[in-house]
């Protein structure tokens, strides 16, 4: 392809990331240098459905006849018609990729890089601009290029795609909310449903909360593996429910995402490919880096594991280099770097985590996770016995942060009058999803409960010798086990025994606090169970959520035994019999407070 601009008579084929393969262009983009001209304005304000750019990328029909190289422009699409015009100018400074090379757009907008079979080429969206998104409100940034398409696979892959095209082009249109400081990034960890009336759960839950609100319109929605489980039939649906949002939405692939056929491990994600876009790539909103990874290695008839193959940490590198020192660098993955739930596993973190911190040494950094269905804020100093033993790590350099599931526990529980099932989470944490308020380079993390509003952060109980009996004797009968009566009545015998007021403070850590007065008493000051200094996790009754528990062992799920953010304070042994009220207030990490109260009673 010898030049770009200016094809008003030769016919384009402009490319779709929707189902059955097919050919798509990943437009990955990255932060502009400082001399890159400023954008213009946006369209005039309205909601979502009247402003989204809707469009897709430019794909020039070929064959180029130089099949060693990809080449293209990235342009600023005024008319918003996904093609470049006369009068439309291409954007220097632009980062694409070939998911191992990076480059950047000359003066003209121009890119190269060479050419391979399987790759994916996409663009780096830069601030102050928005890639287009198709009717399902999917981004469009990518372009796959497997010549012969994916081998015979039961979900289809991809489609073959030809030779190279004469030129695969990125249209842009400007923004003012990607360019704005103000970032308000939505991230939701596992929706994997498994059939049809998990969709509808998701549907009813999250997705309608989501239909609600509009603050995450210019970063998007992030959703960071296991999309569905197992079933990739199921894509279609999942590409339904975006289409109920009010932004952009983009996808990293999970262990749940899998064509468990493939014989080659370069072709474990091709109907995932397919359908949502690329394994892992890179867009920039704000002051802030959004790379997405994928951290599950797959080879046919073993079983998965965390880690990132040669060809992904070249890209990252690469990619890293080309982003200014003073932007935060978010990094997503599936499998997290680190996590709590699953501290002492090389399976369930990544193998290669000690080189990613290498890479991001002296930066502004915050990583996230999912896989673990389980919340976990983890901030810089903590650490925990099986991250040095196993994973060679002595501490946490920045915040790490586990986003919960959509789906909680697998949609496990009682069903809810909502309906869909309480699934409540392994650490007692509510489904919902995560959002990072982003001002410059400082993040503020903000959960949200399905269904709730966002000062809805604890579960309140009480955990008396009683309790621990009847979890002791039904452990083993999770999903079968008679419920537990009274569980807000305390005993002499219970006080003097040792019960404690519970507080599960879901996205509670270091450096949050847990009080509480009873009957309007002085405050006191509860204790973290997890202190993450250096120990093992504290797992079994006396350390486990009973209000959670409560449910799961009787209606199915996980068991919340163990968690980082439950705080206890000791009832005074000397209560007297009769009604008493805790009020409960928790301070996160940024001095937000909530408070709740639970009413419970004390008898003879």
């Amino acid at each position: 392809m010898k030049s770009t601009a200016n094809r008003s008579t030769t016919r384009r084929l402009r490319v779709l990331g929707l189902t059955g393969g097919g050919l798509a262009l990943a437009l990955t983009g990255a932060l502009l240098p400082p001399a890159v001209a400023t954008p213009g304005t946006a369209p005039a304000d309205g909601g979502w459905a009247t402003t989204a750019y809707r469009g897709a990328v430019d794909v020039v029909p070929g064959p180029d006849a130089d099949q060693e190289t990809i080449d293209g422009v990235v342009f600023v699409d005024r008319d918003r018609d996904s093609e470049q015009d006369r009068h439309e100018r291409g954007l220097r400074g632009v980062t694409v990729t070939n998911g191992r090379d990076v480059t950047t757009t000359d003066r003209h907008g121009r890119y190269e890089l060479p050419a391979f079979d399987n790759m994916t080429v996409s663009v780096t969206q830069p601030r102050g601009y928005q890639v287009p998104v198709d009717d399902d409100n999917v981004a469009q940034f990518y372009y796959h290029h497997l010549p012969e398409g994916s081998p015979e696979l039961r979900y289809g892959g991809i489609e073959p795609t030809g030779p190279l095209p004469d030129a695969v082009n990125f249209p842009l249109a400007t923004s003012r909310l990607t360019g704005s400081a103000k970032q308000h990034c939505l991230i939701g960890g596992d929706i994997q449903p498994y059939d049809q009336d998990e969709v509808e759960y998701a549907r009813k839950g999250a997705f309608t909360d989501l239909a609600a609100r509009t603050d995450y319109t210019g970063c998007g929605a992030l959703f960071i593996g296991d999309v569905v489980g197992d079933d990739l039939s199921l894509y279609p649906q999942i590409r339904e429910l975006t289409g109920m949002l009010n932004g952009p939405a983009r996808f990293l692939p999970g262990n749940h995402d899998l064509d468990f056929d493939a014989e080659s491990s370069e072709h474990t994600f091709d109907t995932y490919r397919a359908h949502l876009g690329p394994e892992y790539y890179s867009y920039d909103v704000g002051r802030a880096h959004v790379v997405a990874l994928n951290t599950v290695e797959y080879r046919s008839g073993t079983t998965y594991t965390g880690s990132l193959d040669e060809r992904q940490l070249e890209w990252l590198r690469n990619d890293l280099a080309r982003v200014p020192q003073d932007r935060l660098i978010v990094i997503a993955a599936h499998i997290p770097l680190l996590d709590y739930a699953d501290q002492d596993s090389t399976r369930h973190q990544v193998a290669q985590v000690k080189e990613v911190y290498e890479l991001l040494e002296g930066r502004e950094a915050i990583a996230l996770g999912g896989h673990t269905h389980s919340l976990e804020s983890l901030r810089a100093g903590d650490s925990l016995q099986g991250w040095s033993d196993v994973m060679g790590v002595d501490e946490l350099p920045f915040t790490h942060i586990i986003a919960g599931a959509i789906s909680g526990d697998w949609y496990s529980g009682v069903l809810l009058p909502e309906g869909y099932p309480a699934a409540l989470q392994r650490d007692g944490g509510q489904p919902g999803v995560l959002t990072l308020d982003i001002t410059g380079t400082r993040v503020k993390e903000r959960f949200t409960v399905r269904g709730e509003d966002d000062d809805h952060q604890m579960a309140l109980g009480v955990n008396t010798p009683r309790y621990r009996e009847w979890f002791a004797a039904h452990r083993a009968d999770a999903g079968s086990a008679p419920e537990f009566t009274d569980p807000l009545v305390v005993s002499r015998a219970d006080l003097a025994n040792t019960t404690w007021l519970t507080t599960n403070f879901w996205m509670g850590s270091t450096g949050s606090t847990v009080t509480a007065t009873l009957d309007g008493g002085e405050r006191l000051d509860a204790v973290r169970t997890q202190p993450m200094r250096g120990e093992a996790p504290r797992i079994g009754a006396e350390w486990s959520d009973p209000v959670a528990v409560q449910q799961q062992l009787v209606h199915g799920g996980s068991i919340a035994e163990r968690s980082m953010h439950l705080w206890r304070l000791e009832l005074p042994a000397d209560l007297a019999t009769g009604t008493h009220i805790a009020e409960v207030t928790a301070t996160d990490v940024h001095g937000r407070e909530f408070t709740e109260t639970l009413t419970f009673e004390v008898t003879d």
